[in-house]
């Protein structure tokens, strides 16, 4: 009887760890910036807080469904609570760059952005990407 609930309990605790792992060696939610993400909930949210809304935004779009927005370059956090405060989600977040079809060109210390999809214009350039290049070129 007791090897019986010792092997329980260790496969018990080595699916609990096998669970645990892929969660500690997950980096977050990534979003790319100037767009969007859906996060879907296990359980309806009361509280929604972003550690810094300069970097991400989050939009309810029902109780079990939340979209993100990157809104400038960085790593912040999101905490998901139901009513009761429990947390449904604490999740890092990481903001970046979308290199796919995007061409940067640099003329000394000009910088300009071009989307390529398929052809290549300008692309439209938030607050956050005019402070970095400012921020960039300062150094020059």
């Amino acid at each position: 009887m007791t090897l019986s609930r010792s092997l329980l309990a260790g496969a018990a605790l080595f699916c609990a760890a096998g669970f645990a792992l892929p969660a500690q060696a997950d980096g977050g939610i990534e979003v790319t910036m100037n767009q969007a993400r859906i996060v879907k909930l296990a359980r309806a949210a009361d509280t929604i807080v972003v550690g810094n809304p300069l970097i991400a935004d989050a939009s309810v779009q029902d109780a079990s469904t939340i979209v993100l927005t990157g809104k400038g370059f960085g790593v912040t956090n999101l905490v998901v609570m139901d009513k009761d405060g429990s947390p449904i989600i604490d999740e890092q977040v990481t903001v970046v760059r979308q290199n796919a079809s995007s061409v940067r060109i640099y003329r000394r210390s000009q910088v300009q952005t071009m989307s390529c999809t398929p052809y290549c214009e300008s692309s439209f350039k938030s607050a956050a990407e005019t402070t970095s290049e400012h921020e960039m070129n300062a150094g020059n």
